[in-house]
């Protein structure tokens, strides 16, 4: 008797996902440093990088767009009430796993 392989597809698209998610977490916290910011630009919900700070990262780091598209469809990351951009619940988790808690301090 021969076992079945069964292919979840759903399953492999998760850990695509996740692993797109952590690669633009990654890019996105080095573009940060790079450009004078703190996590915690994105990290804190009542934070958040206004429309103007966003322009100048898509200037000055062109590959910011695809992963704020990334974040934003993939629920990880939102604008606030004040019009800024952050990272929801699940993006700072992410963060947090990744980085620590002093780079994600509200996860």
């Amino acid at each position: 008797m021969h076992a079945q392989y069964v292919h979840d597809s759903s399953h492999t698209s998760a850990i695509n996902v996740q692993r797109s998610l952590r690669h633009c977490l990654s890019a996105v916290a080095e573009m940060l440093y790079d450009h004078g910011y703190v996590l915690e630009s994105v990290t804190l919900a009542q934070r958040g990088l206004a429309e103007r700070e966003l322009n100048a990262l898509r200037t000055q780091a062109p590959e910011w767009a695809a992963c704020q598209e990334i974040l934003e469809t993939s629920d990880a990351a939102t604008f606030n009430a004040y019009g800024r951009f952050v990272l929801t619940a699940t993006g700072r988790e992410l963060m947090f796993d990744m980085f620590g808690q002093g780079a994600a301090d509200c996860a």
